[in-house]
Order: structure tokens, then sequence, then C-alpha cells
């Protein structure tokens, strides 16, 4: 049996956690140009996009 690969799998965890990040300050940013009481972006509205948001993020396992 393999021996499982740590460093890969924080590795991972890092760069989902990053990109969620990203994801969080641009809707943040794009909340602020909108001004208070403004409408979302459609783009903001919209599901993710990619193989993970097809599998409900299982896509790593």
């Amino acid at each position: 049996m393999a021996t499982p690969n740590y460093g890969y799998e924080k590795r991972q965890k890092e760069l989902a956690k990053k990109q969620k990040k990203e994801e969080k300050l641009k809707a943040k940013a794009a909340r602020k140009k909108a001004g208070p009481g403004g409408e979302m972006p459609a783009e903001l509205d919209a599901p993710p996009d990619g193989p993970e948001a097809a599998t409900g993020g299982d896509a790593a396992r």
C-alpha cells in the first residue's frame, strides 16, 4: 500500500484557502464598487464554475 503524501494534501488545502480568500476579496471589492443599496453584478450571483462546483468539492479525494 502506498504511503499518504501529506505534503501534497497540505499544499492543496493551502491553494483552496488562498483561492477562497481571493474570491472573497473580489466580492468585497465588487460590493464596495456597487455602493450602498446597489445591485450585485451578475457574475457574483452565478454559481462557481469548474470541476469542484460540479462534484461538490470532492474532486481532490
